[in-house]
């Protein structure tokens, strides 16, 4: 049942016909709620906030029920004696990222939600089914039972495409992962004036809409585990024949026959073994880099981002007044993907990433991660290739700005890139990286936290 769904999912893909609604009724529903929406975001000082407060003796702030998520001081010697400081967020709980599929006249559909978070930079952004915290599906924030919650609780009743746990930004949360989970369902399922059906190409295209689809959609995108598909020559075939990208269909379905499992592997797990650092959490007023200046917790230098504390009120969540703090990045930062072809089959250039909050320690990553503010990262040859290809157009095949969380982070925006080259043009790799084709970077999120958020959101971006 599972690998019909599948051929469905990538018939889906490739569709190219108005189906429920036409792209352009997409963008006039998403627009229209955008104009009757309120919403209202004011910052505040924490000490005007009625909900969060510093508690002096954890060092931490943090709300007054104790629960969604707590901002602690956060510090890393690495080997070579460079440290790092700043405040991060952790929140232990696991939350939702789930999205309903289902069959409508003969093509597979997405049940998308136009959902405003408070940091949203454009307000509504297409969404998950339901996209919701543990705190949230629990009421312990005291508003409603998210919609669509229970097909996610009761999975088992259905036919479960994808359920991954997977981490979040490990930039800026310590440890943190969400659940992704994809459920087809046969059933007539009622449709709230905040979904809509889409197709997985209309959600595609969409995503070529600076800040439309928001990071959560991408992510559990990603995780279709095309690489579990068992088909026929004939089946492949048909596929293939609605592929522009003929190298993208091979790596996508068959790959380059090479096992790179070993290799990942070593390189992950020498580092994981061999890797000498030192990390703990401390209270906040511990940072010495770090400083209350106005209304805002900022690093004294220059940093990626900055702390800031919010009242917020949005009409139609389930709870519509609150203050919290979120986290504001100071400037764009940069993701990016190279690819290129070998023996006809598409291959992606990752990187061997570790993040301050990384769950397990190091993920894959893109080609390129790159913050607007940049402290002592090196620049090796790969990051100075890619800016060259950047800076003169060169084989981009995406470009667009695409945001953050906004549940957490305020009015993030960063700058998505896909290029492809000729894979003679390449300069010598450094050790960590890698070039895979898709279908080995999809057997690898099939596992938890191996491919970090930043990769799995560009991955989504291919278009057959």
């Amino acid at each position: 049942m599972v690998n019909n769904i599948l051929q469905k999912i990538v018939e889906s893909w490739q569709y190219n016909e108005p189906s429920l609604c036409t792209f352009d009724e997409l963008l006039e529903w998403i627009e229209t709620r955008n104009r009757t929406t309120a919403v209202e975001t004011q910052r505040i000082r924490l000490e005007d906030s009625d909900a969060w407060f510093y508690d002096r003796e954890e060092g931490s702030i943090r709300n007054q029920k104790r629960s969604f998520f707590h901002i602690a001081g956060y510090q890393r010697i690495m080997q070579g004696g460079q440290v790092i400081s700043q405040p991060i967020i952790i929140q232990e709980e696991i939350g939702y990222l789930g999205i309903l599929c289902k069959e409508i006249k003969g093509i597979m559909h997405f049940l998308m939600q136009a959902k405003i978070e408070p940091g949203n930079i454009n307000k509504i952004q297409v969404s998950p089914t339901i996209q919701a915290t543990k705190s949230n599906f629990t009421q312990r924030h005291g508003g409603g039972v998210p919609p669509y919650l229970e097909y996610f609780l009761n999975a088992q009743k259905y036919e479960v495409i994808v359920d991954q746990i997977q981490s979040e930004q490990s930039s800026r949360f310590y440890k943190k992962r969400n659940r992704n989970i994809i459920i087809y369902v046969d059933e007539e399922v009622p449709v709230l004036p905040s979904h809509r059906w889409m197709t997985l190409r209309q959600i595609k295209l969409l995503m070529r809409e600076d800040n439309l689809v928001n990071m959560d959609t991408r992510t559990v995108l990603s995780c279709i585990p095309f690489s579990k598909l068992n088909l026929s020559p004939l089946s492949l075939s048909k596929i293939s024949d609605c592929f522009q990208d003929k190298a993208l269909f091979r790596s996508v379905f068959l790959g380059d026959g090479h096992n790179k499992l070993p290799e990942i592997y070593q390189y992950i797990n020498n580092w994981k073994m061999f890797q000498n650092m030192e990390y703990k959490l401390l209270p906040l007023h511990e940072l010495d880099d770090w400083e209350m200046r106005g209304n805002e917790f900022v690093c004294k230098h220059p940093y990626p981002f900055k702390v800031i504390f919010c009242d917020i009120s949005i009409e139609g969540r389930e709870v519509r007044h609150w203050t919290q703090p979120l986290f504001e990045a100071t400037g764009i930062a940069t993701f990016g993907l190279i690819c290129c072809e070998e023996n006809g089959v598409l291959k992606f250039l990752v990187k061997a990433i570790s993040e301050v909050g990384c769950f397990d320690g190091l993920e894959l990553g893109p080609t390129v991660q790159r913050e607007a503010v940049v402290s002592e990262q090196k620049e090796d040859a790969v990051f100075k290739f890619f800016s060259d290809c950047l800076k003169c157009g060169k084989g981009i095949l995406f470009d667009h700005l695409l945001s953050e969380e906004g549940g957490r982070f305020y009015q993030e925006q960063n700058r998505n890139v896909l290029i492809k080259v000729n894979i003679q043009d390449l300069p010598k790799l450094p050790g960590g990286y890698f070039l895979l084709d898709y279908r080995t970077l999809n057997e690898l999120v099939q596992i938890n936290n191996v491919l970090n958020i930043q990769l799995r959101n560009l991955l989504s971006l291919l278009e057959a």
